[in-house]
């Protein structure tokens, strides 16, 4: 919330460990299971991903599978590495974090224009049995792209022509979107 035209300071002690070029887009105090919580949890958005209550480290803005807003509460799909292939890796949902923000200002449009942004090509393509999303996503601090799939339920990724059709389908997209000389 702005007074006067300025924005809230993150306090200090609620600040987390930035990396050098990193700065502070948005923030809420969330609502905590023990009142006397001091100092308050927090959810802190920076430009190079999202700081939540109870992770150890930043999730990466491509390390969003999804973010949801009620309204009142924050609901955060991490993507977790099932497996790395050559040039990508296959990704699961991770368990679903929700937080209820008591003042959430910015911070929800904030989470959802990051995540979208760092999406930079998907595609969603049937395979014999089952389906594949193939999804290039921009990495702070990194050129190029992460690559990364998402087999829909149900589909036997462990079979050889599964995994067959996977590879030529991410590497169609690398080709499709690598820069021309």
């Amino acid at each position: 919330m702005k007074l006067f035209g300025r924005r809230r300071s993150l306090p200090a002690v609620s600040r987390p460990a930035l990396d050098a070029e990193e700065r502070v887009l948005a923030w809420s105090e969330v609502s905590s299971a023990s009142p006397a919580a001091q100092p308050a949890p927090v959810v802190v958005a920076t430009t190079h991903g999202l700081w939540l209550p109870g992770f150890e480290k930043r999730l990466g803005w491509h390390e969003i599978h999804k973010a949801a807003w009620s309204g009142r509460e924050l609901r955060i799909t991490p993507a977790e590495v099932a497996e790395v292939r050559e040039s990508y890796a296959v990704l699961v949902d991770g368990p679903v974090t929700s937080f209820l923000l008591l003042e959430p200002g910015e911070l929800p449009d904030q989470v959802r224009a990051r995540v979208t942004r760092s999406v930079a090509y998907t595609t969603h393509h049937l395979l014999g049995e089952g389906a594949v999303r193939v999804v290039g996503r921009r990495v702070s601090g990194s050129n190029g792209l992460s690559w990364a799939v998402r087999y829909d339920s149900g589909t036997p990724v462990t079979r050889p022509e599964v995994i067959e059709a996977t590879d030529e389908l991410v590497g169609a997209a690398q080709s499709a979107t690598a820069p021309s000389d």
